[in-house]
This record gives C-alpha cells, structure tokens and sequence, in this order.
C-alpha cells in the first residue's frame, strides 16, 4: 500500500527567507552605482568645463604664437582689446576667434573672463561672457591669488565643485589647470 503524494501547500517560510536575502543582497550591490545622479551629472559638466579650458589654452597658444607681431586682420567678434587684434612681443594683447577676441598673456588665454573664459565658450556667447550669463548656465567664476577659479553651482559646495587656470609664471612656459575637485558637486 502506497501513500498518496502531497500536494505542495505553497512557500516554506525557509525559501522566503532566501528569497528575500537574494532581494537584500541584489540591492546592496545596485545601491553604491546608482548613486546621485545630479551630483553626477554636475561633476560631469565641470570635467567638461576643465577639457574645454584646456583644449581652448592649447589652440589658442598655437594662434597666439603665429600671430605674435604680425599685422591680424580687423575683427567681426566683439571682446576684449583693439581692434584689429595684435600679440606684442611679451605675448599679451588679444586675438580674434569666431565668438570673441580673446585676451591673452605670455601667448595663452589670460585667467579672466576675456581670456580662458571666452575662449573656452563655457556658455553659449558672443563676445566676452559677463557673470550673469556665466550663472544662467550654473558656472561661477572667483578671481585668486594666482589664477582663476570656474565654480560649478548647485551642488552641497560649489568650491569643492572646481578648478583654477593659472597663466604661464613666463614667456616660453604652459599655463597651470588644477584637477577638478568634485566632492562638493
């Protein structure tokens, strides 16, 4: 004589428990990738910001040293300095691009908003950038000792939501970017 099989009666309470450990254990390796995605896309956006600086310093001293003391072609661009742009000797003065004339020293883009600022195209302007239009896009700007601070706003800090441009200390040397501090982004 045989018993007759048992029908399943549903979930023992031991599967529900290793259902939700995997549920558990699941979340907590998703969880640290997430993240916070705005903190995330601002710290981005200031990389960015630093590559665009960069690349901006390095085109903009290949046509500053071309165009030291010769005669440049007048300007359509508004910005900083005379028109038709000059690059003295010393490496200062200014230089034409398609959005603005750029000022620049010791053959790179100044730390100024006529300088790296302009020249980068941070914001979508014509001419030299004013802070107002630097702000609309979240940018910020802080003049230091040595070099100019762009801020990104919105974050917990926007002075941990950074980086300095540094002229060059001479003629003949490159300009400072720090690394972008981004733990207040």
């Amino acid at each position: 004589m045989s018993c007759p099989p048992r029908k399943p009666r549903g979930v023992t309470l031991v599967e529900l428990a290793g259902a939700i450990g995997a549920i558990a254990g699941a979340a907590a390796l998703a969880l640290p990738h997430l993240g916070n995605p705005q903190r995330e896309q601002r710290a981005a956006r200031l990389l960015a910001a630093r590559a665009a600086v960069q690349s901006a310093a390095a085109l903009l001293h290949g046509v500053a040293q071309a165009q030291q003391a010769a005669a440049q072609p007048s300007c359509r661009a508004p910005g900083f300095g005379t028109n038709p742009p000059a690059v003295g000797a010393a490496g200062d003065g200014n230089l034409c691009t398609d959005a603005a004339r750029v000022q620049v020293t010791r053959l790179y883009p100044a730390p100024t908003l006529a300088g790296i600022v302009a020249a980068a195209g941070l914001v979508p302007v014509i001419g030299t950038p004013t802070p107002a239009q630097l702000a609309h896009d979240g940018f910020e700007v802080r003049a230091t000792s040595d070099g100019l601070q762009i801020r990104l706003a919105g974050g917990s800090d926007a002075a941990a939501c950074a980086f300095v441009y540094r002229a060059p200390a001479a003629l003949g040397q490159a300009p400072e970017v720090s690394p972008a501090l981004t733990a207040g982004c």
